[in-house]
């Protein structure tokens, strides 16, 4: 039988792994520099006796159609010479038939099947199919210039949006792995465009919602590009966009984002048009073909090179056009290729590595394969396969990375016991971080720590054997980046419920409060309202407030958990925004106080920026004490209004007690890869109303009235003894006496007529 088989060609990363007590070390600089000069080989071996494929044989297909059945729509077909078969990755029943006629099946063309048309509704025109994509439950189809999606499971048909300008190819992956939201979005993302225009004229979309919407994608510098778009890609095992640029008579693939976008990737020789196929699995090997030549890479396109034809040892030819062979389809899976050539032949190869010396493996286990893991920013994670050999040999084992610009890893390999049988059992311990946080690489081979990336972990075995029952390699999906389960928590160990400030009852039964409008803007820019605010409390949402005395500077205490398991106090730097608009509150530290060395941002401009208020956030936040921030410091007294982190910036509140609802957002991209954020309640208290008149205006009119009452004690006295201050004596005696004399008459007159002035009496 005939394999295809492989040097190492992959950008590998082999960091200190230990082997029977034996160190290796190597630097992940000299392994870029091995790979670089590494020889680039795969064969393919026909199988023995290379018998003709094609005989005629009758096959019961489970259903017979005995009458010609009218096809309804319109029929779809393939131009090309030569057919395509393209099966759903995931799904494996599922599969589109590529040809004159065009076929879809859901169970593995079990039974027989009416060609495949369009509904005459979709108005396609010229119904002649250039390309095919799975997403998901969605079949996408480039009819006529246009893309189309099929959704198999409630057959329905719908035309794409977004996509102005013609084109002619649809491409994409597809990850397999059940229960991750990143491996959904993985395959929900799609480029459409059109194969052979010019790239610095022609125009790419993409989708990430599966095929549904198109929008125009901004290459890089897309103008300056000389030749024509061979395709782009995602390629998720290196975490870049990969343009095929071909240009007099060579491709090379060009990438979108740091360290591989200082330059293209080696050239290859570019005969005739080349389909791209990208085996499933995301460990970057890419398969470049048409009817005379067959072209491969390990590494996403860094390195590309032909397929050699080999049998035994013995190299027969060094390319497909040199073999004189013409293809007629390839068909790939995880681990293995097949060729049909359209001299009736099959050729097989193996997608693993070249063996140098041959051992028999009985055994490869792990548990971390057909699982995808996540690391997060400054997180680890720790793997363990078990391998038992044959009894006298010894094996190598290979731990490869798709993506060592991200992810590095150290390994352990040593012996851990012996089976029942005698056999020696060996375990390898695999521990797996961010490649920059292992201090071992240069800035120039390492991708930026902000951005989040995947990798693909393999583990084989260098030397096994080559035989019908294959032991496959363990794999699995590491996405460097957001952690699901992490989510902040405000702590609230003194509430205003648990102070009596405020009753949790009350709370819950449709609780309100009233903002006047003097101390909120609805946009968010700090300028008094027309009217006041009532607003309704949830207390399912925000609980019980967190209670916060006014005269105190604040910040809140925010935790980190994961799932229900607190992790730690969060001390990196985030920013607060009071979801109703109120701005009655203001900061410790201006932008020269917190020792700011260009503007820092703030809420004012990063709503005007993102048109709304709530998105600032780790992808737009900016530091001013970042060294590479070229803002100047124009305003020094302007309020910073980032909290934590390296400052001591705290919340001030003014004189007002009441509810605020903030908003506060882990903006600190160093931190998490999530966007860390969550709404909570406080209640202000303690601010007494203002007084109208000053404390010093009131003490010297207390002053002066006791000064006064201490004057007139003694003027008076010395005054009623003069000649003035007994005709004063005399005329108030009089006055008493006529006064006295009008009360004891009206009470006379009362008396006789029994009647009683009008208001509240009190009784004898």
């Amino acid at each position: 039988m005939r394999r295809l088989q492989s040097a190492p060609t992959r950008a590998v990363q082999r960091l200190p792994v230990a082997v029977e007590g034996q160190w290796w070390r190597r630097r992940a600089k000299s392994m870029l520099m091995l790979m670089l000069v590494a020889a680039v080989t795969m064969w393919l071996r026909p199988l023995v006796t290379a018998q003709p494929l094609c005989r005629a044989r009758t096959v019961r297909t489970g259903k017979v159609f005995n009458v010609i059945q009218d096809v309804q729509g319109d029929r779809l077909y393939f131009r090309s010479t030569t057919t395509r078969l393209i099966k759903h990755p995931c799904k494996k029943n599922i599969a589109l038939y590529l040809g004159k006629q065009v076929f879809f099946t859901t169970d593995n063309f079990e039974t027989s099947l009416l060609p495949f048309t369009i509904p005459t509704s979709m108005q396609v025109g010229v119904p002649e199919v250039t390309s095919a994509h799975f997403t998901g439950s969605l079949l996408l189809l480039v009819v006529n210039h246009k893309v189309y999606t099929y959704d198999y499971e409630s057959n329905s048909w719908n035309l794409s949006l977004g996509i102005k300008h013609p084109v002619t190819h649809v491409s994409g992956d597809n990850c397999c792995y059940t229960g991750s939201l990143f491996c959904v979005d993985v395959s929900n993302l799609v480029f459409a465009y059109f194969r052979g225009d010019q790239i610095s004229q022609t125009y790419i979309y993409y989708s990430n919602t599966g095929g549904f919407s198109f929008w125009k994608y901004h290459y890089d510098r897309q103008a300056e590009i000389v030749g024509s778009l061979g395709g782009i890609f995602h390629l998720f095992s290196l975490s870049q966009v990969g343009m095929l640029v071909v240009d007099q008579g060579k491709g090379m693939f060009k990438y979108s984002d740091h360290p591989l976008n200082r330059s293209l990737g080696l050239s290859f020789d570019y005969n005739g048009t080349l389909d791209i196929v990208i085996a499933p699995g995301q460990k970057g090997i890419l398969l470049l073909w048409f009817e005379k030549s067959l072209l491969f890479s390990r590494n996403a396109g860094q390195l590309v090179d032909t397929v050699r034809v080999k049998k035994g040892e013995q190299t027969l030819f060094t390319s497909i056009f040199e073999a004189q062979i013409t293809i007629h389809n390839i068909a790939v899976n995880e681990n293995e290729l097949a060729v049909i050539t359209r001299e009736d032949n099959l050729y097989y190869g193996n997608l693993g590595i070249v063996p140098s010396s041959i051992i028999k493996i009985e055994f490869l286990k792990g548990e971390f394969t057909y699982r995808m893991y996540t690391i997060d920013m400054h997180s680890q994670l720790e793997l363990t396969a078990l391998l038992i050999p044959q009894p006298g040999t010894s094996l190598i084992p290979l731990v490869m990375v798709s993506n060592p610009h991200s992810l590095g890893f150290q390994a352990t390999f040593y012996e851990s016991g012996y089976t029942s049988d005698g056999n020696t059992k060996y375990k390898l311990d695999i521990y797996l971080k961010q490649q920059q946080h292992w201090g071992r690489t240069d800035f120039n081979f390492t991708s930026s720590l902000k951005r989040a990336t995947m990798s693909t972990l393999t583990v084989d075995i260098a030397n096994k054997e080559i035989s019908c029952v294959d032991i496959k390699p363990l794999s699995t999906l590491i996405s460097v980046g957001c952690d699901l389960d992490k989510k902040i928590v405000i702590q609230n160990t003194v509430s205003a419920c648990s102070k009596g400030v405020l009753d949790a009852l009350a709370l819950q039964d449709n609780y309100s409060f009233i903002i006047e409008k003097e101390f909120y803007d609805p946009g968010f820019q700090g300028r008094q309202s027309s009217k006041d605010l009532h607003v309704f409390y949830s207390y399912q949402q925000l609980g019980c407030p967190l209670l916060v005395y006014y005269d105190t500077p604040w910040k809140p205490v925010v935790e980190l958990w994961k799932k229900d398991r607190f992790q730690e106090v969060v001390d990196a730097e985030y920013v607060l925004l009071e979801v109703n608009g109120q701005f009655s509150y203001s900061y410790s530290l201006t932008a020269k106080s917190a020792m700011c060395t260009s503007q820092p941002q703030n809420w004012t401009t990063m709503i005007k920026e993102s048109g709304g208020p709530f998105f600032w956030n780790r992808e737009n936040y900016v530091s001013c004490h970042d060294p590479n921030n070229d803002a100047p410091l124009r305003w020094p007294d302007v309020q910073y209004q980032i909290l934590g982190g390296r400052t001591a910036n705290q919340i001030v509140f003014s004189h007002n007690n009441g509810f605020y609802v903030f908003y506060i957002s882990i903006v600190d991209p160093y931190y998490s890869y999530c966007q860390l954020e969550t709404v909570f309640s406080i209640y202000v208290y303690g601010a007494f109303p203002v007084q109208l008149v000053s404390a010093g205006v009131v003490m010297v009119l207390l002053i002066s009235s006791i000064l006064g009452s201490v004057w007139l004690a003694y003027m008076i006295p010395r005054l009623l003894r003069t000649a003035r201050g007994r005709r004063m004596t005399s005329f108030v005696a009089q006055l008493y006496g006529r006064c006295k004399m009008v009360c004891q008459f009206r009470a006379s007159a009362t008396a006789r007529t029994g009647s009683k002035p009008m208001g509240r009496h009190r009784s004898s």
